[in-house]
């Protein structure tokens, strides 16, 4: 490992992620020191990229955002990248760890269309998103806690899918304020669900026969997660703990009496009761 980097920066990244992604903060509380800074880094790097969506109102000044860490992950950012905390955290998780520079530029590539209003054309389109986003942070993560192996590649595929569909469905209020939308128009169109009405905010059986498909599908994806966690080194599986909270979310987004457009976010301690829970597991332990 290389010499300590101020722990200013750490703190930085730690409050970044508790305020933004408390379920991944929460994640790393159950890591080893060395990996949990390399998995803060990782995932601030995610929640700065996500958030630039937020940050902007017009997309030009996001792309340019986007495209200085594009940069900085190309090697043509120098002495500006000393000043950010998480672009330095992240700098040195990538070194100290050997992660592959690819998944993170393509991750920043992939959120390019969170700047625009276009709708998500097709579940084919939405599993290439998650996977780039989701997925490929599920896959960093156990790179940092164990060595690379198609087996933890071919895990985080499915988890991050899995994660990523239930995230499209919780989010389903903010993004239809928003007038965006990441539910797929095939499916809308398989189920006679018109785009305006989900906009309207309008809980209709076509919109119910939306949701509960893509639910349907992440928990496939959860349960080909879950039924190959056996694979891994147990090293490795500490990674994967968010799927604890991706059950518990499909659980509750699954309920018939929910309304899509009212937001249920589980409370923090919720969070970490699962999270201890599953890091108790034979899944995780065995």
């Amino acid at each position: 490992m290389s010499s300590a980097a101020p722990p200013d920066t750490v703190t930085y990244c730690a409050d970044l992620l508790r305020s933004h992604d408390f379920p991944r903060y929460a994640a790393t509380l159950f890591v080893p020191a060395a990996e949990r800074r390399a998995l803060l880094a990782l995932y601030a790097f995610n929640v700065e990229i996500v958030r630039v969506r937020d940050q902007v109102s017009q997309p030009l000044p996001g792309e340019i955002r986007f495209q200085w860490w594009t940069d900085l992950l190309a090697g043509h950012v120098h002495g500006s990248a000393e000043g950010n905390p998480v672009a330095a955290e992240l700098l040195r998780a990538i070194r100290d760890f050997d992660l592959p520079v690819e998944p993170l530029s393509l991750l920043v590539d992939e959120h390019q269309f969170d700047l625009y209003n276009d709708p998500m054309p097709t579940t084919t389109a939405l599993e290439g998103y998650l996977a780039a986003t989701s997925s490929a942070l599920f896959a960093l993560a156990a790179r940092i806690m164990a060595p690379p192996s198609d087996a933890a590649e071919h895990l985080a595929r499915h988890a991050g899918l899995a994660q990523g569909i239930a995230q499209v469905i919780a989010n389903l209020p903010r993004d239809a304020a928003h007038r965006q939308l990441f539910l797929p128009q095939q499916v809308l169109a398989r189920h006679n669900c018109s785009m305006e009405d989900v906009f309207a905010g309008k809980d209709t059986p076509n919109l119910r026969a939306v949701l509960d498909q893509l639910t349907g599908e992440a928990q496939q994806h959860l349960a080909t997660a879950l039924s190959l966690l056996a694979e891994l080194p147990t090293a490795a599986r500490p990674a994967f703990l968010p799927l604890g909270l991706v059950r518990a979310d499909l659980k509750r987004l699954a309920q018939p009496a929910r309304n899509p457009f009212t937001p249920q976010p589980a409370s923090r301690l919720r969070t970490l009761w699962t999270l201890w829970r599953a890091s108790r597991s034979r899944e995780f332990t065995k």
